[in-house]
């Protein structure tokens, strides 16, 4: 009887030096695993959350009801309209390509919730002598990376689009293949006046940069040319023209029942989480608190949530504009004005 509990405690001993050890080796990995699923649920499960905002904060906009029969204050509407959309039919008409049907909503979320991995939300700490930092991935050229990821957001709208086979979701994907690539333009030379002033790629370093004063004040008109693009940039009215109703029935996702629609939808919100965020870090000074007693990501959540507001507040104030009156104001308006304001903070850089 000792010789087996002498030999169950050596294997157990063994297996607890090996779990120790890959642990130990294997730190980094196992972080930045939790850290990518933590994200992810996060990122989604906000979206439900900010459907609610979005309906009550219209009704008071617009001086009605918002959702208020489904639980107090319609809290359960979010699960209620997830469940209908979980249960309801997916029709695909016969003449679709099915393989780029079903493709192109996977693509626009999946595009939207990479685009988050590098987004830093707080200042790192330390948790039993073990430093972890919020956020996903710390890339060198963290701007480049969402910009690169959003921009593959476009392919999934073409190209829904282009395999429902229907003259109306075709016009709706060009024009946000359209849109999306024009105010790109506007949205990169904005960021760029921030990276002439922080020489820096780095999201981190952008925030570092802002400890003392936020680029708002320094770059007030950056500021504006950015939000505005990224207000076009994720289809929000007053710019949801790939979705104009009035014209094209719903646009690229006209011919998408059931989940499949919700996902498009999960894409517009995810990437209006993902822009707010980027607004915040690049010129609210991301985390920092500026001396108020508030927690780093409290700060963080703080300003992304008042810019979401902000979105909701501009779709229940201003009407949709017609399409080449979008394309001309980025084109003829913006643009030249983030060139102009990049030449200005170039030469006040050099001098």
């Amino acid at each position: 009887m000792d010789w087996i509990i002498e030999t169950l405690t050596e294997i157990f001993n063994e297996t607890w030096d090996f779990i120790v050890l890959f642990l130990n080796e294997n730190v980094p990995l196992i972080v930045g695993s939790v850290k990518a699923v933590v994200i992810a649920v996060a990122v989604m499960s906000v979206v439900p959350m900010l459907v609610w905002l979005e309906r009550r904060l219209m009704g008071r906009f617009q001086v009605r009801l918002g959702p208020n029969r489904v639980g107090p204050l319609g809290l359960g509407q979010p699960m209620a309209d997830t469940v209908k959309l979980l249960f309801k039919e997916s029709i695909i008409q016969s003449s679709a390509d099915k393989f780029l049907f079903h493709l192109a909503p996977a693509v626009v979320v999946f595009a939207a919730i990479v685009g988050f991995a590098v987004i830093p939300f707080g200042a790192p700490f330390e948790v039993f002598g073990q430093s972890i930092e919020l956020w996903g991935a710390n890339v060198n050229s963290g701007i480049l990376f969402v910009f690169a990821i959003s921009g593959m957001g476009i392919y999934g709208m073409v190209l829904a689009g282009l395999a429902s086979n229907n003259k109306y979701s075709l016009m709706g994907g060009l024009r946000s293949s359209a849109q999306m690539i024009s105010y790109e333009l506007t949205l990169g030379l904005s960021a760029l006046s921030i990276i002439v002033l922080t020489g820096s790629l780095n999201l981190v370093d952008m925030v570092k940069a802002q400890e003392t004063v936020p680029f708002i004040l320094v770059q007030p008109l950056a500021f504006l040319l950015f939000y505005i693009a990224g207000v076009a940039e994720t289809n929000r009215a007053p710019f949801d023209l790939p979705e104009a109703e009035q014209e094209l029935v719903a646009g690229f996702h006209t011919e998408y029942t059931g989940m499949k629609f919700a996902m498009f939808f999960m894409g517009e919100y995810i990437n209006m989480v993902t822009m707010s965020a980027l607004v915040t870090l690049l010129f609210l000074g991301g985390w920092n608190a500026y001396g108020l007693p508030v927690w780093p990501i409290v700060a963080f959540a703080l300003k992304v949530g008042f810019l979401l507001c902000v979105f909701i507040w501009l779709r229940s104030t201003f009407p949709r504009i017609r399409y080449d009156r979008l394309m001309t104001f980025g084109w003829k308006v913006l643009l030249p004005l983030c060139l102009l304001n990049l030449l200005i903070t170039a030469t006040w850089k050099v001098i």
